[in-house]
């Protein structure tokens, strides 16, 4: 291992052209951690929301952006047990992903399954474990419920299609066109509403309600959302891409039973990250070996080029994931 590395860092909150390509010292790894020599790397929306200053990394997390990445184990910490040098993983990150290599802890690394690269895999721990912690673990999806994601074409939303798919729930999702709307269909939903030209709330209401919706718009969509859940639905939120204020009638929340929950995976505590790891391992990898379940790859971009990636992302014009190839 070199000393120094290339990373792209946030030279100051702002658009995508903060993001710029610099030097910064290897790090080294902490008690339970392991340093992966990056392959590729995962683009987010926490990541532009970062880069925007608008969310600040943990206080003991590195400052350059990026949540997952795929690579080979370099070096051990220690109490390091279950990984090996030269252990090919995909891991989630509490940051520093834009970088030719990175700390995390160990328990936080799962292999690459069977059948997939490792562009394929960098694009897994952070809607994997955003997915499964939130959908199957906070929202309780059963087989057989309805279940409703806004952002179907998103990297969230083609995860959690397909999840819920494989897990025998009935998928409805909202898309901005008819492509995404077709793409997500693909995928295992039932139904895909196109948002600008239907209404979600009526094809909801006419199907029964959803029993379950993952929603990352708020804003306008949060009472939307409560009108459209039937008896006893829940509702998740996992981001505010239109702001987290909006006034609210609570009262359907009593007369029919609601629930309102939601969930952030950063700022969670490394065990509760490594439980989730763990589920992943037991309940969804056999899935993705099986070609059950895949990533969808939208582009791949150099990492020099993570500006680009960044707009990419922001345009909302992709179908599934990002990838920025370090290596």
């Amino acid at each position: 291992m070199t000393d120094q590395m290339r990373a792209v860092e946030i030279t100051k909150p702002g658009g995508p052209e903060v993001l710029q390509l610099t030097q910064r010292p290897v790090p080294e790894p902490a008690h339970g951690q392991v340093v992966i020599k990056v392959a590729y790397a995962g683009v987010n929306r926490p990541d532009a929301l970062q880069r925007a200053g608008m969310y600040a990394p943990p206080p003991t997390a590195s400052d350059l952006p990026g949540l997952e990445a795929s690579g080979e184990v370099v070096a051990l910490g220690d109490g390091v047990t279950d990984l090996a040098i030269g252990d090919k993983v995909c891991a989630l990150l509490p940051g520093g992903g834009y970088a030719e290599y990175v700390a995390t802890p160990a328990a936080h690394c799962l292999p690459i399954p069977d059948g997939l690269s490792l562009g394929q895999a960098a694009c897994l721990p952070e809607t994997f474990f955003t997915v499964w912690s939130n959908v199957f673990t906070r929202g309780g999806l059963q087989a057989g419920e309805r279940f409703l994601v806004h952002g179907g074409s998103s990297g969230i939303g083609t995860t959690a299609i397909q999840l819920a798919h494989a897990f025998g729930a009935r998928v409805f999702v909202t898309a901005g066109s008819d492509e995404k709307c077709s793409a997500c269909i693909d995928l295992g939903a039932e139904e895909a509403i196109n948002y600008r030209t239907s209404d979600f709330v009526e094809v909801m209401k006419a199907q029964g309600g959803a029993n379950l919706i993952l929603d990352m718009v708020g804003g306008e969509y949060i009472p939307r959302n409560l009108e459209a859940l039937a008896m006893d639905g829940r509702l998740v939120q996992i981001a505010f891409l239109q702001g987290p204020k909006v006034e609210v009638n609570f009262a359907p929340l009593m007369m029919r039973r609601l629930t309102m929950t939601g969930s952030t995976l950063r700022p969670q505590s490394d065990l509760a990250k490594a439980r989730i790891a763990q589920d992943l391992a037991e309940a969804v990898w056999p899935l993705l070996a099986a070609g059950k379940v895949a990533p969808v790859m939208d582009q791949e971009f150099a990492l020099a080029d993570a500006a680009q990636a960044h707009a990419r992302m922001e345009s909302s014009a992709h179908i599934g994931k990002i990838v920025l190839k370090v290596a």
